[in-house]
């Protein structure tokens, strides 16, 4: 299964030394959407509210097309979960993400998480440990669940 998440972030997320700044822009959103679809897989129960919620980050936030929601849609049904893999997508994060960018997927994190109105601890250590390997905060944690949960 390492494979095939090694195959799938060489071919959709990894930015080439060529690539146009658009292009660079949309792979960065593909890789913060795995990782939406990552924490919905945190509590092995993908309610309709957080797919509802996913589909509409996809839409809103990334305007990603068919083809790739269906993609990201079928590596979350492949139940991989590897902490390299983490590593992975938010240390290309890390390269290319401002403190503000990384504060924006925190905040879709806590919101998918949110989504059927209860953050289970799966769920919510897989964000702290998102929140550790980008770099944000203890500080920022709190701040980004209390803000949804306010909502």
């Amino acid at each position: 299964m390492l494979a095939t998440i090694r195959r799938y972030f060489d071919a959709y997320l990894t930015p080439t030394p060529t690539a146009s700044a658009a292009d660079t822009a949309h792979r960065l959103q593909l890789t913060c959407a795995a990782l939406l679809v990552e924490l919905t897989k945190a509590d092995h129960d993908m309610s309709e509210a957080e797919d509802a919620e996913l589909l509409r980050i996809f839409r809103d936030d990334f305007a990603l097309s068919t083809a790739e929601v269906s993609n990201l849609m079928a590596l979350a049904h492949n139940n991989v979960k590897d902490a390299t893999s983490l590593y992975q997508f938010t240390s290309l994060l890390n390269e290319h993400y401002d403190y503000q960018q990384k504060l924006q997927l925190l905040d879709q994190l806590w919101r998918v998480a949110f989504a059927d109105g209860r953050i289970d601890r799966y769920e919510e250590h897989l964000i702290r440990q998102l929140c550790d390997l980008l770099y944000l905060s203890h500080g920022d944690f709190i701040r980004g669940k209390l803000a949804v949960k306010s909502q």
